[in-house]
């Protein structure tokens, strides 16, 4: 199969859909691939790199995407980049559509076949492919919230650990799963004091199990929220509902009853987000602030990490790209359901339930 890996073009997006090693392995099966000239510039690869790996350099976005049979990246296609896909194509990266209707409007007119990281699941009922960008972003986000509770970044003048004599840091985590458990882990282990919403309470006695007294879990209600946040230095909103529009479980009015200078963290904005005056912002302009309380919705977090974020990425996609090209997207769905579940447009239409309802859009089951 001819697989092609163009060079991301989102803002301050450094990570790249193939790395040399997964080119290799591709090459060492008998496929073609083509990766764009400075694709891995960002993760220090070199395109020296990728010819070593038996890639060939091809000098530009459209190059790749005329070669390609399968089209493998990182972050959703831009608009010029959608203009290039075509029927019969394969797109194999993240996509987070239920919030983005335009996107998904132009995946339909291309008749492309895209298949998403974040829907793809394993046997425990995991997202395996989004699991290491959600392990990423949810460590980063304490990073984040610890810097702009620093006076000079915001305005609490807060150190997220304490120390004696001076109260630590208190942090809310909403969601328990990998980026939420990666968010309240690392914040515990700078000395804050934790407290972890979810509604599954396997999630919450897991957490409870790993951290004892580190932490405190509490199942989710909007009393239980709107009281912890109240008091809250730091809000991680780390909610995933796989395919769908994350729910708002903080909204507008909330704000009032927050302290000044609180820092939002809103992990889950690539699916909409988690509070209401959440709005996606860019690693070049990350935070604003509203009722002074301060955002930080960055879409794509692990791109300030581009090297450990690209490798470990590769390292949870690999598997899936060589199954699609050693045996086409069709036999490799027909083999692999958790695959299949990736599947989110084929040739115009929607095949993902959550995107479909999300949108308002007529849905087909991808079965058909």
């Amino acid at each position: 199969m001819r697989i092609g890996v163009p060079r991301e073009i989102k803002v301050h997006e450094y990570r790249v859909g193939m790395t040399p090693d997964a080119v290799r392995e591709a090459v060492m099966r008998g496929h073609e691939v083509a990766v764009e000239t400075g694709a891995g510039m960002g993760i220090g690869c070199e395109d020296v790199d990728y010819r070593k790996a038996g890639g060939h350099i091809v000098p530009d976005a459209a190059s790749v995407f005329e070669f390609a049979e399968l089209v493998v990246k990182v972050k959703e296609p831009q608009p010029r980049e959608c203009a290039l896909l075509r029927e019969g194509q394969v797109l194999f990266t993240y996509l987070h559509l239920a919030p983005d209707p335009r996107q998904t409007e132009l995946l339909q007119a291309s008749g492309v076949t895209a298949i998403a990281y974040e829907t793809v699941t394993d046997a425990g009922g995991g997202l395996p492919l989004l699991a290491p960008m959600s392990e990423v972003a949810g460590r980063m986000s304490i990073q984040v919230g610890a810097t702009y509770l620093q006076k000079p970044w915001g305005r609490r003048g807060i150190l997220l650990s304490g120390v004696p004599g001076a109260a630590s840091a208190r942090v809310v985590v909403l969601g328990a799963g990998t980026a939420g458990t990666q968010a309240a882990r690392t914040a515990a282990g700078l000395g804050a004091q934790v407290t972890v919403f979810d509604r599954s309470l396997s999630k919450l006695r897991r957490l409870d199990d790993l951290y004892g007294s580190r932490l405190r879990t509490v199942y989710s209600t909007a009393d239980a929220i709107e009281e912890a946040i109240a008091r809250a230095d730091l809000v991680i909103g780390a909610v995933l509902i796989p395919g769908a529009t994350t729910p708002k479980l903080v909204r507008r009015e909330h704000l009032a009853s927050l302290q000044h200078g609180v820092v939002l963290v809103d992990i889950a904005i690539d699916q909409g987000g988690c509070f209401e005056t959440s709005r996606p912002t860019t690693h070049q302009d990350p935070v604003f602030e509203v009722d002074g309380i301060i955002h930080y919705a960055v879409a794509n977090m692990p791109g300030a990490v581009p090297r450990t974020s690209a490798f470990a990425l590769n390292h949870a996609t690999l598997p899936f790209v060589l199954a699609l090209a050693d045996k086409g997207w069709r036999q490799a769905c027909r083999d692999d359901s958790h695959l299949f579940a990736g599947l989110n447009v084929h040739q115009g239409q929607i095949t993902c339930r959550a995107v479909a309802e999300a949108l308002g859009k007529p849905y087909t089951p991808a079965a058909l």
